[in-house]
C-alpha cells in the first residue's frame, strides 16, 4: 500500500479521529486538574501592615493565609515605631494567591551610625558640605584663638571632642570649633 492510498483509506481517518478526540479529552482533563490544584479564581487580599509590629503583621498575614518574609532595612524612619513595618510588597489590597510571600521592610531601632571624617585643618567652607553630605547637622560654630581663620580645629558632639572615625547616628548634631585668625596668647 502506498502512502497516498493509506492517507485516503478509512483506517487512516479512523486513527486521526481517535487521536483528535484523545487530544481534546487530555486537554480538558488537564485544564480541570489545573483549576482544582491552583485554586483558579480564588484570591486573598493583602492587608495594610504599615506601622504594625512584627507580631501583629504575622497574625494578620496568617489570618489571610499569607506568608511573611522579612527584609531588613538600614533606613530609619522617625515617623514609624522601632521594628514596625514601613513598606510591603505586594501593596495593600492587591489580590494574591493563598500562601503567597508578602515581603515586609522593618524600621530599624535608630539611625545607622556613620564614621565622622577627619576634618581638622580643613576650612569651614570645605568641612560644612562634607558633614551635611554624611547626614549630620551642623550645630554651634565656636571660635578659639588660632591663626588659621575659619580653619577647623576640632569637632564636638554633646560637648565631647570627636576623634576621627568616631561613629555617630545619622542626623547627629556636630559643633565645629574654628580658628578666629588671632594668634593664641603667649605666642
Amino acid at each position: 500500500m502506498s502512502v497516498i492510498s493509506f492517507l485516503k483509506s478509512k483506517v487512516f481517518f479512523k486513527q486521526l479521529a481517535i487521536a483528535i478526540v484523545a487530544t481534546f479529552v487530555l486537554v480538558f482533563l488537564m485544564l480541570k486538574w489545573l483549576n482544582i490544584t491552583t485554586n483558579n479564581g480564588e484570591f486573598e487580599t493583602v492587608p495594610d501592615l504599615t506601622g504594625k509590629s512584627i507580631e501583629v503583621a504575622k497574625i494578620e498575614l496568617e489570618k489571610n493565609n499569607l506568608v511573611m518574609q522579612i527584609q531588613d532595612s538600614a533606613n530609619f524612619n522617625p515617623d514609624y515605631p522601632k521594628f514596625s513595618v514601613i513598606a510591603q510588597d505586594p501593596k495593600v489590597n492587591d489580590q494574591v494567591k493563598e500562601n503567597r510571600k508578602i515581603y515586609i521592610t522593618l524600621n530599624p531601632s535608630g539611625y545607622r551610625k556613620i564614621a565622622v571624617p577627619d576634618l581638622r585643618q580643613k576650612s569651614f567652607r570645605q568641612a560644612k558640605p562634607m558633614i551635611e553630605a554624611l547626614g549630620f547637622k551642623i550645630g554651634k560654630t565656636i571660635y578659639i584663638d588660632h591663626i588659621g581663620k575659619d580653619m577647623v580645629r576640632e569637632l564636638r558632639h554633646k560637648g565631647k571632642v570627636l576623634e576621627p572615625n568616631t561613629k555617630l547616628p545619622k542626623t547627629a548634631v556636630i559643633d565645629v570649633v574654628l580658628g578666629n585668625g588671632n594668634r593664641p596668647a603667649g605666642n
